[in-house]
């Protein structure tokens, strides 16, 4: 009974915090940060949670934010948000037209799922993530074309 309470609570906690932002997408930085403007004007910068795209100075960062781009600038998006992270930029799925862009992009074999964080998602999400990005390395997709693609929280330690 106490351990149903505690997962009641922890669940009305999380809904307590969770924010959803609509608006439109005004900038990709890379492949898994983007800048949504909202119907106030106002702009957030948005870490897209479950994903860890490859670096500007990485091989296929650039085909990465250039995927992102295609997927999310410029359209309207709705983000789904959980937590805001050290560099105080909201993490969130994002949607457009309904299609979550993190998962397109592990779709597309140009980002990692950030199984680091993925105690986060959704477990539905989480399973669909790591389905996709299994067939993305399986099929040789995007940086699996490397025999041996360096994650960017390896390649970022190592730049330092």
């Amino acid at each position: 009974m106490r351990s149903a309470f505690l997962l009641l609570l922890a669940l009305g906690s999380f809904a307590a915090w969770a924010d959803v932002l609509e608006g439109r997408v005004i900038g990709v930085a890379d492949g898994d940060t983007i800048t949504l403007l909202d119907s106030n004007h106002q702009q957030h910068r948005i870490r897209i949670g479950g994903i860890d795209a490859p670096e500007k100075g990485q091989p296929f960062g650039t085909r990465s934010k250039m995927n992102l781009s295609n997927l999310a600038f410029g359209r309207d998006a709705r983000a789904d948000c959980y937590k805001v992270d050290r560099y105080r930029r909201d993490v969130c799925t994002i949607y457009v037209h309904g299609k979550d862009v993190g998962l397109a992009q592990i779709e597309a074999g140009l980002a990692w799922w950030y199984r680091k964080y993925a105690h986060e998602q959704h477990p539905r999400d989480r399973v669909a993530y790591e389905s996709a990005e299994d067939r993305a390395a399986a099929d040789r997709v995007g940086l699996w074309q490397d025999k041996h693609p360096v994650p960017p929280w390896e390649w970022r330690s190592e730049h330092r």
